[in-house]
């Protein structure tokens, strides 16, 4: 298949397959006699692997590593687990973060006459220095 045919099997941008190709973490796959590139079944599934831990939020780096695991094919369930806790932490503190961010928005918020006024809290809320 050619790379229009896994952007549509995969549902991944066409564009995205080229900078996956570019950083290595897709391999390039073989060419046919008329040097238009050939794409497998085992291009499918590393790409829906690459796909999946993106949506998990998994860094391209980190994406990097897992596949290197699996390259190597000697990875254990303790190696797995050593990069899926570390990014679980990091969401972790995003979640923290996110939660603290939304509380300060909802007392602000809070503030806001939604009149046609020109104070309006929000803004002196964002000028504020920190």
């Amino acid at each position: 298949m050619g790379r229009g045919d896994l952007a549509r099997m995969t549902g991944c941008n066409l564009e995205t397959i080229r900078y996956y190709e570019k950083i290595g973490i897709l391999p390039d796959p073989p060419r046919s006699r008329k040097n238009y590139r050939v794409y497998g079944d085992g291009h499918v599934a590393r790409l829906q692997f690459i796909m999946r831990s993106r949506e998990l939020g998994f860094t391209l780096d980190a994406i990097r590593d897992l596949l290197a695991l699996v390259d190597g094919g000697a990875q254990t369930c303790a190696e797995v687990q050593v990069l899926a806790n570390t990014h679980l932490s990091a969401v972790r503190a995003k979640i923290t973060d996110l939660e603290r961010i939304a509380r300060v928005l909802s007392s602000t918020v809070a503030q806001c006459s939604g009149d046609d006024v020109p104070e309006c809290p929000v803004i002196d809320a964002l000028a504020e220095v920190a």
